[in-house]
């Protein structure tokens, strides 16, 4: 039979012990939670520095698409008006047998400076931003269809949503960054677009019907690493698919939720 002093020093340890474990408990709660949140704020840095580099270069590369845009427009451009003038000055005094050759240049010239202003709008993200997204895409695929590149469709469902200019510039960019690699790699004969618009995102697939690649073989290429970046700042779902021999596909879709404000 223990004795009162025993029983109440058992007491005593068993509440030690207790309150010590209680204490560790608590102890390791408390440093789980703030490791949690160190990490956690190590992560939101690294990802608010990551943004900021990925926005940082994609504002050097609007900068320059622009000047390049104004270059074509304002030098280029003016190259080619002049020579159509001169052109024009010079046929009238040509034979009547030597005129056709001499439109033939003329219209060529023509052809030309149409394409260089095309192509200038679609570098300069002011007009494209003024434009917005369907205008500049359909703008973008009939410049390849009259450049005879490529067959093109562009298909647009649903109500247009309103979309911040700087989004539609960068989704127009992305677009932009997968139609010249199908031009340039996939040996394509054909590009579809499909713009579908409801009244919570708006989703986007382009497709061609080209040779395809190894997605293994391409994981870095700055093409693809720039289409990625872009998608992420605006906080789009990205998604390319394609095998070889069975074509590419592109797939974005941009949340409307929480971007109307922006």
């Amino acid at each position: 039979m223990l004795s009162k002093e025993e029983i109440l020093l058992i007491i005593y340890f068993v509440v030690v012990i207790l309150l010590l474990t209680a204490f560790v408990i608590v102890f390791f709660v408390v440093y789980q939670r703030r490791k949690n949140k160190m990490l956690q704020e190590q992560f939101e840095a690294k990802q608010r520095f990551e943004r900021e580099i990925s926005q940082s270069r994609l504002e050097m590369q609007e900068q320059t698409l622009r000047n390049v845009g104004w270059e074509l427009h304002d030098n280029i451009g003016q190259l080619l008006s002049v020579a159509n003038m001169q052109l024009n000055i010079f046929s009238r005094n040509l034979p009547e047998a030597e005129k056709n050759s001499a439109l033939e240049i003329k219209e060529t010239v023509a052809n030309s400076l149409q394409e260089v202003r095309s192509l200038s709008k679609s570098l300069n993200n002011q007009v494209i931003g003024y434009a917005g997204l369907v205008v500049s895409v359909e703008n973008e695929l009939e410049r390849f269809q009259r450049m005879g590149v490529i067959e093109t469709e562009l298909k647009v469902t649903g109500e247009k949503q309103e979309i911040p200019q700087q989004h539609s510039i960068i989704l127009f960019r992305i677009l932009q960054e997968f139609f010249s690699n199908v031009i340039k790699h996939a040996k394509a004969s054909a590009l579809s677009v499909h713009i579908s618009f409801t009244s919570e995102e708006i989703i986007i697939t382009a497709k061609d019907n080209g040779q395809g690649f190894d997605m293994e073989a391409v994981k870095k290429n700055s093409g693809l690493f720039n289409m990625e970046s872009r998608a992420a700042l605006i906080r789009a779902k990205f998604e390319l698919e394609t095998s070889i021999g069975a074509g590419t596909s592109l797939s974005l879709r941009y949340s409307l939720m929480g971007h109307q404000d922006e």
